[in-house]
């Protein structure tokens, strides 16, 4: 019955700002004390919480987060986060939006042979992809074979280094609403971003240097292509990175990390659970926020992400979330 009546009570007082929850008392304590903070955070400051698109697992733990956050201010904060579908939008106008391999596959730069293949592989692996009822283990071979076909038919297409950038502004990708927010807000408060993607690096830089911010405390871990002296792709560099070994790959960039161990607190961004261990080498976390973006058959994998992200963003095309948070931590600071 306490439970029940303290959410009855706590409805009642949001609705009345001159009533304060904690005066009340027959609510315990405890109970109180959460009702009030969580209250604060949003209505008063982070009410974008409130969101109807906002789903959150465990709204206690969330708000200890966010408060250590906050008293740590942004000298210990780093940002890890996705680029495809997550830093970009996934649809514009309810027209799906190109991630970095879709760029190169809508352009001049690839034959039509090269786009069919690439929209077979589109259509038999990324079911495979989003199948919550799959576990990674078994996505995980065909997902290396679909990145790896992937590859195969761009290296053969001997794209020009120099012509990327015109693939790009003719492209239909676009960051989320609010890009622009954050960007800043992470420039101004020598915030690191580290952009962990799956994609193509050498497309994903030139997004972000097309919309003006690709600025100094950001850095890439993505696939890159391996340019002859003529500028021409002859392969793809470094470890294949797909959508479920970020981990693996976080591991091998240790370095990356290692040069911000002073920076405990970690906000994440993603659209895939394999997203989820983006932070994994980050050895003295202490406290990590992971935001999922959730854009895709949300009805059938809402309980998958509800279940793993901290904060779900259901069919949410802006940063409104990450840049209130973001705010609250750098307010003042």
């Amino acid at each position: 019955m306490v439970c029940s009546d303290a959410y009855v009570c706590y409805t009642v007082c949001s609705s009345n700002p001159k009533k304060k929850i904690f005066h009340i008392p027959w609510i315990y304590v405890p109970v109180r004390n959460a009702l009030a903070i969580w209250h604060q955070l949003t209505k008063y400051e982070i009410s974008e919480l409130a969101k109807p698109t906002v789903s959150i697992r465990e709204r206690g733990r969330v708000e200890e987060i966010i408060r250590n956050m906050h008293r740590a201010g942004p000298g210990a904060l780093q940002v890890i986060s996705d680029f495809d579908m997550t830093l970009t939008r996934f649809a514009h106008n309810g027209v799906r939006c190109p991630t970095t391999h879709n760029i190169l596959h809508n352009s001049t730069l690839i034959s039509e042979d090269c786009k069919t293949k690439m929209a077979n592989l589109l259509s038999t692996y990324y079911p495979i992809e989003i199948d919550d009822s799959m576990s990674v283990e078994e996505k995980l071979p065909l997902m290396v074979e679909w990145w790896t076909c992937a590859h195969d038919l761009l290296v053969k297409q001997k794209i020009k280094k120099d012509e990327l950038a015109q693939a790009v502004r003719e492209s239909d990708a676009m960051l989320r609403e609010g890009y622009d927010v954050f960007f800043h807000t992470l420039k101004q408060h020598l915030i690191p971003l580290l952009i962990f993607s799956a994609g193509v690096g050498d497309i994903l830089e030139e997004v972000i240097r097309h919309n003006g911010v690709f600025h100094p405390n950001v850095r890439v871990i993505s696939n890159y292509m391996d340019f002859d002296e003529r500028g021409v792709c002859q392969a793809f560099k470094g470890q294949l990175i797909h959508t479920f070994n970020k981990r693996e790959g976080a591991m091998l960039n240790h370095d990356q990390f290692r040069e911000l161990q002073d920076r405990p607190n970690v906000l994440l961004l993603g659209d895939s659970l394999g997203d989820l261990t983006m932070a994994d080498g980050v050895t003295n976390a202490q406290n990590v926020l992971r935001i999922g973006y959730l854009n895709d058959k949300v009805e059938d994998r809402r309980e998958a992400y509800v279940s793993s992200f901290d904060i779900v963003l259901e069919k949410d095309e802006s940063l409104d979330v990450p840049n209130a948070i973001l705010t609250y931590i750098t307010e003042g600071k």
